[in-house]
């Protein structure tokens, strides 16, 4: 049994739509798999909250939960009321002399048979309803999914594999820079139809595993570099890590621990779009071991040249 989305996100039904966002964030950042391995508890947590979030970010399908014309997991509900409904109107031809307002069945609203309802009520809205007694042709529902992808994948690209509850594989074209939250369309890939009816579509909502190094910033990506002593204090090219390879970034002499680099054009490439950067954060470590000659050599430095970063503060 699916559970209520608002209930997985810990908010009320009048969660404004930041409100929801903000809330499947924290519980993604607390509780994603990769972060938590052996926690049964805490993936069937962020399992939860990414199908609530799927359903809620939504506004028109927010809606529709809300009006109870689907449940939790996006499934069409059975609108029972609806045939009552229409076994209470006036101008209902099967609805018999001295019944107003009919039984709490087609049979004690003097339908008869059930298919008679269908293509009499097709007829009238002038759908695709067949006549005599035979069934009516609709489209087959849509059926949603979430699939969570690699961050690189998410980046640059890729296909993977979906195992669909019947036990069929289905495989996934990840488009150039998906968005956490994008919502993939598998034309044909849903419920089956009625009747002749075409079958729905596949609706997959992404979201994406986080990276040991990466961070993305929508189509920039953010990387914390880490320097050493000597590279900060003269400067020179290092090796950096992008999410097309690598590539030589030029450190200027004294850089501090905090200072961004841009590398341009070395972000997320969406179709249609220019792409993002890479923002490098430095960040100076220092060696493993101060041994005596660093030592002595910062002491004498420290006498001669000492400075104090803090003075404008106190």
């Amino acid at each position: 049994m699916s559970i209520d989305p608002y209930e997985a996100l810990g908010l009320s039904k009048t969660a404004s739509a930041e409100e929801i966002k903000k809330a499947y964030r924290k519980i993604a950042r607390n509780s994603h798999p990769d972060l938590n391995p052996s926690d049964a508890d805490a993936a069937a947590k962020f399992k939860a909250a990414s199908a609530a979030y799927d359903l809620l970010k939504d506004p028109e399908t927010r809606a529709r939960f809300d009006r109870g014309e689907i449940d939790a997991s996006g499934a069409e509900q059975q609108q029972r009321r609806y045939y009552r409904d229409y076994a209470e109107r006036a101008d209902n031809p099967y609805r018999r002399a001295g019944h107003p307002g009919g039984g709490t069945g087609a049979g004690e609203a003097g339908f008869g048979d059930a298919s008679d309802i269908f293509a009499e009520f097709f007829r009238q809205q002038g759908g695709g309803g067949r006549q005599e007694g035979q069934f009516f042709n609709a489209r087959g529902s849509d059926l949603r999914y979430a699939l969570e992808v690699p961050f690189l994948d998410a980046a640059l690209g890729g296909k993977t594999r979906i195992t669909l509850p019947d036990g069929a594989a289905l495989e996934v074209s990840i488009p150039q820079g998906t968005a956490e939250g994008q919502t993939i369309r598998l034309r044909g890939k849903g419920a089956p139809g009625f009747g002749e009816g075409p079958p729905g579509d596949a609706l997959i909502t992404i979201s994406i595993a986080p990276h040991p190094h990466f961070r993305r910033e929508g189509d920039d990506i953010l990387l914390d570099l880490p320097i050493t002593i000597d590279e900060a204090l003269l400067g020179g090219k290092v090796a950096v890590p992008t999410i097309g390879g690598r590539v030589n970034l030029n450190i200027p002499k004294g850089a501090s621990s905090g200072r961004v680099l841009r590398l341009k054009g070395r972000g997320v490439a969406r179709r249609g779009a220019a792409a993002g950067d890479q923002l490098v954060s430095l960040k100076v470590v220092m060696p493993p071991e101060v041994d005596a000659e660093l030592a002595d050599f910062i002491g004498k430095w420290r006498r001669e040249h000492g400075y104090d970063p803090r003075k404008e503060m106190m």
